[in-house]
């Protein structure tokens, strides 16, 4: 008689899952009284209901002390940049990466984030790696000031390599509508102010590593003069979460546009929030460039064309502000210790990104 088959046996346990939920409702627990300075006292989670169950209830006090709430949504990834968390053990900070490319997204309108979650697919799931990757989106939601209130972890065996995952996250936010930038408020002589990226963030990481890794041949573990720091920590360095803040721009100026930069760097993502007959012309030497870029494109031999389209190139958002505004919001910025630069202004013409 054939020997009876489980779960377990076709790879997948549930116990195990089940044993760590508690351990992740713990982790979870801390980002319950998290609040974002912006509009602390405003609008406020109260979980009802979180991880463990088949749905996450809120309560939204406050809410209707905005004069016309808008709920703001928004849903990423890490990308090619778990190659280097699977590469080196190393799997605690890629849950922040992950928080920040949803809720840096959301707060282009201004939104102050409310609340998380997370999706998990790996063959086998590892303890340690899920406890891991779990504190680190702790660690995003707490610096967005939202609440981490659940996730899905899915086990499917044979659809990923031995020690391998793919990590997804949803933010919600919400929004006072008379903040939400119009196209219509834009015009030419319109600044344009860039705050500054921490290195690669998550994006342009499939170039990278063939650059880095192949062509160049260099070592995780080796310290690279051109970084001052080895290679995986250049790699590994979290993506810087904005959120917090872009809301309290948004509630103390007039703030016209804000665009993430993410994959498609600048000349992509910045005329999204542009209308047509107007193009931002921009100066490259206006800002700081990390030497990570500068390493990439000399050793990939990469046509600055190529990295515009690619990477952020240090700058991690870009706000449109009015003449009037510019000193005050950079002012405010640099008091808020947020490196931040005047790199161009609006023009007349077809919309897109011209540099000069």
């Amino acid at each position: 008689m054939a020997r009876r088959l489980t779960y377990r046996a076709a790879g997948v346990d549930v116990g195990l899952k089940e044993r760590l939920v508690p351990r992740f409702r713990q982790i979870a627990r801390a980002t319950l009284r998290a609040r974002s300075p912006a509009t602390a006292g405003q609008v406020k989670v109260g979980v009802l209901g979180g991880i463990g169950g088949f749905g996450a209830l809120m309560m939204l006090d406050g809410i209707r002390r905005m004069r016309s709430p808008v709920v703001v949504a928004g849903t990423d990834g890490v990308g090619t940049k778990l190659k280097i968390a699977f590469a080196t053990g190393r799997h605690n900070t890629v849950g922040i990466d992950c928080v920040a490319m949803c809720v840096n997204d959301i707060a282009c309108y201004g939104a102050q984030p409310l609340f998380f979650l997370d999706y998990i697919a790996t063959g086998q799931l590892d303890p340690k790696i899920a406890l891991q990757i779990v504190q680190g989106l702790a660690r995003g939601c707490r610096q967005a000031g939202m609440a981490l209130v659940g996730g899905e972890t899915a086990q499917m065996p044979g659809f990923y390599k031995k020690g391998e995952y793919d990590l997804a996250g949803f933010a919600v936010g919400v929004a006072e509508r008379k903040l939400i930038p119009s196209l219509r408020a834009m015009k030419a002589g319109d600044i344009l102010v860039g705050l500054a990226s921490d290195g690669l963030h998550s994006n342009g990481y499939s170039l990278a590593r063939k650059v880095l890794l192949q062509r160049a041949r260099l070592r995780l573990d080796q310290t690279v003069d051109d970084l001052g720091c080895p290679l995986a920590d250049e790699l590994l360095r979290p993506t810087r979460i904005y959120a917090p803040l872009a809301c309290e721009l948004f509630h103390r100026f007039a703030i016209k546009g804000l665009a993430h930069i993410t994959g498609g760097g600048i000349v992509e993502n910045l005329p999204r929030v542009m209308p047509d007959g107007l193009c931002a012309q921009i100066e490259r030497a206006s800002w700081s460039v990390p030497p990570i870029f500068s390493l990439i494109e000399r050793l990939g031999n990469i046509a600055r064309g190529e990295m515009d389209r690619t990477f952020n190139n240090g700058l991690g958002m870009i706000a449109i502000v009015g003449k009037t505004q510019a000193d005050a919001v950079l002012n405010y910025l640099r008091s808020k210790r947020q490196r931040a630069w005047t790199i161009g202004q609006l023009v007349s013409g077809r919309r897109g990104v011209r540099f000069v």
